[in-house]
């Protein structure tokens, strides 16, 4: 494991060691690990959006109705449900 120098401002390390002392992480090492996990996962979701909306962008101008549209979504989650 490798080790890291991170200066804070005051602030910034009272809000640490409060999370801490109210139980919520065992140490400084733990919440800032913690922090990158969610910062990775933040950044997968945004990335899966991102090639949605290029996938959409994409794709074309649909030519249904928007009604008819919205039947066929309908009935593509209700199979959907049903093969879970």
């Amino acid at each position: 494991m490798t080790t890291m120098n991170v200066s804070l401002p005051d602030q910034m390390k009272d809000w640490i060691e409060n999370r801490i002392d109210a139980g919520q992480y065992h140490n400084v090492s733990e919440y800032i690990r913690d922090l990158i996990r969610r910062d990775q996962a933040d950044h997968e979701k945004t990335q899966a959006f991102r090639a949605a909306i290029d996938y959409g962008r994409s794709s074309g101008v649909e030519q249904r109705p928007f009604k008819d549209v919205i039947k066929a979504a309908k009935a593509s989650t209700k199979i959907a449900k049903r093969e879970i």
